[in-house]
């Protein structure tokens, strides 16, 4: 996947990147404190971007405060024990705006979107084992020849086929809201990873906002009737931090940027993606459907990195003769019972951690 998008992000002239891609550097380090799973995940990532032909030139290892400063100045925390290494070849995108950079241009290819409560899908409609269309939750009935499930941690509602082959599981997510000045200094910052407390990347300049996202628990929100996980249907019920991800952030702050530690979060919320046992995606036809839907999920929350790419693997599939998915590790398989996967380490269930004002 690295060879396929790498030729992508160097041209950056895909409308998705186009001035959404920025080339800041990534810094990936352990605190002083790092478990001993956290040291040795950082180390087998520095030896693959180090051995890797066109990153490698770009990667240098870094032990200490007076190294990492060297890459991120305004660093002014003491950074205790911090060890890792940065790649200057690295960044980050800007979601929102590559979405609706490929929306506008899409639209204005003539491609038609349905929006908002008149565009959620609530069921996939079947006639003699194949699709006919989708109905929304507003009734309205949509027809089609092929339908594309491409919905994230939403899958498993659509396509219940899928039990609990693809999880719908979340970490948490905030904000520190910056003064102009403060967003201006933190210009240019590389996105700055601590395996064992979380990361952060240079503000949005439109928003003053620092995004901030913990490297601690993972959730799951599981039906007691069918022992499937799903994100839950309302936005309240995912709009909080939990208090062992806040005190991981406040920790990450204080080592690097101790001016914000105390800085109130703002915009907390848990975010849902798709999980799967192995971390690959699943691309494939669903079984049974004569051919006529098709699962593009798994992302493991690793899927916008591949967005450029991400549309061609589906179209890719519907050229394939026999209607089989030549890249074994993306097939459907068989669902296995109690499934609760392995990404981010122990999961926990949304009911124990919601806030006593939030419900289900």
């Amino acid at each position: 996947m690295t060879e396929m998008i790498i030729p992508l992000y160097l041209s950056n002239h895909e409308v998705c990147l186009e001035n959404n891609f920025h080339q800041t550097g990534f810094l990936h380090c352990v605190s002083g404190d790092a478990p001993d799973k956290a040291i040795q995940t950082l180390k087998r990532f520095e030896t693959a971007a180090t051995n890797h032909p066109i990153l490698g030139p770009h990667v240098a290892p870094l032990s200490g405060k007076d190294d990492i400063r060297r890459w991120f100045w305004q660093a002014d925390g003491h950074l205790p024990g911090w060890k890792g290494y940065i790649n200057k070849f690295d960044g980050y995108a800007h979601s929102a705006n590559a979405l609706a950079a490929v929306y506008r241009e899409t639209k204005a290819s003539g491609v038609n979107y349905v929006l908002g409560k008149h565009g959620a899908v609530s069921q996939i409609m079947y006639k003699d084992g194949k699709t006919i269309g989708i109905k929304t939750k507003v009734g309205q009935f949509h027809a089609a020849e092929l339908v594309i499930v491409a919905v994230g941690a939403a899958a498993a509602k659509l396509v219940p086929e899928i039990a609990t082959q693809v999880v719908a599981k979340s970490w948490s997510v905030a904000h520190v809201r910056l003064t102009d000045e403060e967003t201006s200094a933190l210009r240019g910052i590389p996105v700055t990873y601590t395996r064992d407390l979380g990361f952060y990347f240079e503000p949005d300049p439109k928003t003053n906002l620092l995004k901030l996202c913990p490297m601690g628990g993972v959730y799951i929100n599981t039906d007691p009737t069918t022992g499937v996980s799903h994100a839950p249907e309302s936005l309240e019920a995912s709009a909080f931090m939990p208090h062992d991800d806040e005190s991981r952030i406040r920790r990450l702050l204080a080592q690097t940027l101790p001016k914000l530690a105390k800085r109130p979060l703002v915009r907390k919320s848990l975010c849902w993606f798709a999980d799967t046992k192995d971390s690959d995606f699943i691309i494939d036809y669903v079984p049974n459907t004569a051919s006529s839907v098709v699962l593009l999920s798994g992302d493991s929350g690793h899927a916008f990195k591949m967005f450029p790419i991400l549309g061609s693997w589906a179209r890719d599939l519907l050229q394939v003769p026999h209607n089989k998915q030549p890249i074994a590790r993306w097939r459907w398989k068989e669902p296995k019972a109690n499934h609760a996967g392995n990404w981010g380490g122990d999961s926990r269930e949304l009911k124990d951690i919601l806030p006593c004002r939030v419900k289900l």
